[in-house]
């Protein structure tokens, strides 16, 4: 069984910076690809970004030279690093994460809102 848990959502101004972390618990032999993932209301969820285990990262147009992803291997954890945050941006962000011999998870969600 694993678990994967987001932080660091909150309610921010238009134009600031929020961090994400993504943590993952269980019983975990690696993890491969993951990935942040968004949902505005009234609207599917999207792709934000995502990380190769080796580190290469792929983005949204929308959030590119904005978002940063990252992520630390030896603690099971991947951030996303928000800057010049726009109303737009506000959703509930997912993290996956795909878990060798295990499959993908989803993590439950952190809100971040943006006020203009």
């Amino acid at each position: 069984q694993v678990q994967l848990v987001e932080s660091g959502g909150g309610l921010v101004q238009a134009g600031g910076s929020l961090r994400l972390s993504c943590s993952a618990s269980g019983s975990i032999f690696s993890i491969n690809g993951m990935g942040w993932y968004r949902q505005a209301p009234g609207k599917q969820r999207e792709l934000v970004g995502d990380i190769t285990s080796g580190g290469s990262t792929n983005y949204q147009d929308s959030v590119k030279g904005r978002f940063t992803i990252s992520r630390d291997n030896a603690k099971n954890t991947m951030y996303l690093q928000m800057n010049s945050l726009k109303p737009e941006d506000t959703a509930v962000y997912y993290c996956k994460a795909a878990f060798a011999y295990i499959g993908d998870y989803w993590g439950q969600g952190t809100q971040v809102t943006v006020s203009s």
